[in-house]
């Protein structure tokens, strides 16, 4: 038994539970001093911050399956937890409830080449998957920001992408099964280890639901080729609505690029006194655009490419001459967020997505609501797929400016829907976003969510409050549901 086990219960968990904790787990792996604790109240959206009941570190299966099962019977809430790099507050702990971290569970079970295929554990960090594969001629395409950090848990429970999502997807396209705990600590088996399984396609339904229906214990990837060639354009316009428009000619003329990016003047400007990237600091925007392929088909693709910037009033261009200059010219985009983090002592990092045509407008309303709010943003997108990331750059420490802020963020997710599009593309809906999913979302689609986390979590025990706002909420808020237009519905993907 844990000697440190608490005879009372601190924030509201049962003290017999905690006890019953203790004996289950190593005597490290049981959180409940408060200073111990502090790591684990926020994920990467640092504004919202509470102390959990206690965490609870299990080295393997076994143990998360034991601390389910008595978290179950004695009802206590239990938070998934990876990395912590979530930006939309999806790990949130509360006091009553428990944060099961998985980090621990970090093993590499399996790299399959012949089959193309890696059996890993949640708390594998992305990146690693790769980095295995490579002596493969093999690789795990989603490959978010902050790959070197984030968990391969974390991206099946926000369904994460990445700059390479628009030519190979994002996670839910790129993992084949899943082995996972319900909240009674049952194990389930979804999918397999082949592109088609029997039945319903339950494991679209488990990736993006954050953490409401069931803990993750381990992945099979779908690992893919590595090109044989790669080439990186960057081009600088003076027009930010003539960056956006090339991007939307370069997939109108049938080209998938492997990656396609675009950054404001704002972001540009921090990416560049960060890590010297090279970009031209006085543009309006760039796009980056990777593509990938034979050696013949890289240098077509280039000119084709180049011939489309050109006839969009692009003022600046330049071509990766070799993999180091490739690898300079994404590490500016890769360190976006952390570069705009010196232009303010704080920013709140926005995702949504929209139709690819409708990006000029749609950066022009940012613009004037940068003006109407007195707010600046920074501006970094996948634009390849229409997922946007404005950064709003504030001061917590100025009174009103954080709610100013959230207001702000708010209706940029409204202008988001109004061009067709959704409230998020890979950050997820945690706890930020709750509001907005009262304007995307009818009351009888919210009520089918509903019906959905009731049918496999009939308790509520797993990440009770996130994803899915109460119906009762949406009425308090008066929200309206945001019409579309004639542009189809969002999917249900973020569930």
């Amino acid at each position: 038994m844990n000697p440190t086990a608490p005879e009372t219960s601190p924030r509201g968990l049962p003290a017999e539970c905690l006890q019953e904790l203790a004996r289950i787990l190593p005597e490290d792996s049981l959180i409940v001093d408060e200073e111990e604790l502090r790591p684990y109240e926020c994920d990467g959206l640092s504004v919202y911050r509470r102390l959990p009941g206690a965490v609870a570190l299990p080295h393997d299966t076994g143990q998360v399956q034991a601390v389910l099962r008595c978290c179950h019977a004695h009802g206590v809430p239990v938070i998934a937890r990876g990395a912590g790099t979530g930006l939309s507050g999806g790990s949130l702990p509360q006091e009553d409830a428990l944060v099961l971290g998985l980090a621990r569970l970090d093993r590499i079970l399996r790299i399959d080449p012949d089959n193309r295929l890696a059996v890993v554990q949640p708390g594998v960090r992305n990146l690693q998957i790769s980095q295995a594969a490579e002596p493969h001629g093999l690789f795990y395409a989603p490959d978010p920001s902050s790959q070197i950090a984030c968990s391969i848990g974390g991206n099946v429970a926000e369904n994460s992408g990445g700059v390479h999502c628009v030519k190979y997807g994002l996670t839910v396209h790129n993992i084949l099964g899943l082995k996972l705990l319900d909240a009674e600590g049952k194990l389930h088996e979804i999918g397999g280890q082949r592109l088609e399984t029997p039945g319903a396609d339950l494991l679209s339904l488990y990736t993006g639901s954050e953490g409401l229906l069931g803990i993750v214990t381990e992945v099979t990837v779908r690992l893919l080729p590595k090109p044989p060639a790669a080439g990186v354009l960057l081009m600088g316009y003076d027009d930010t609505g003539d960056a956006a428009r090339t991007v939307a000619a370069i997939l109108a003329e049938g080209l998938l690029p492997a990656g396609l990016e675009m950054m404001d003047h704002l972001a540009i400007r921090a990416a560049e006194d960060f890590v010297h990237a090279g970009y031209p600091e006085e543009a309006a925007a760039l796009v980056l655009c990777e593509v990938d392929g034979t050696e013949a088909e890289v240098g077509e693709q280039i000119e084709r490419v180049r011939a489309i910037a050109e006839r969009h009033g692009c003022s600046s261009l330049q071509v990766a001459r070799d993999d180091a200059e490739r690898a300079r010219l994404w590490a500016g985009r890769k360190a976006a967020f952390p570069a705009v983090g010196r232009l303010a002592p704080d920013y709140y990092c926005m995702d949504g997505t929209i139709p690819r045509a409708r990006l000029p407008e749609v950066l022009a309303r940012i613009d004037a609501l940068s003006q109407e709010y007195g707010l600046r943003v920074a501006n970094v997108f996948h634009a390849g797929d229409g997922n946007m990331h404005p950064l709003i750059l504030y001061d917590a420490n100025v009174p009103g400016e954080l709610e100013r802020t959230e207001e702000m963020g708010r209706a940029i997710l409204r202008a988001c829907l109004e061009a067709g599009g959704t409230i998020t593309g890979e950050h997820g809906v945690g706890t930020e976003k709750l509001d907005s999913m009262c304007e995307q979302f009818t009351p009888a689609e919210l009520e089918q969510m509903h019906a959905v986390k009731q049918a496999l979590d009939p308790a509520g025990l797993l990440n009770p409050g996130k994803a899915v706002p109460a119906l009762h909420r949406c009425a308090e808020l008066g929200a309206m549901h945001v019409h579309h237009g004639n542009l189809p519905f969002p999917d249900l993907e973020r569930f």
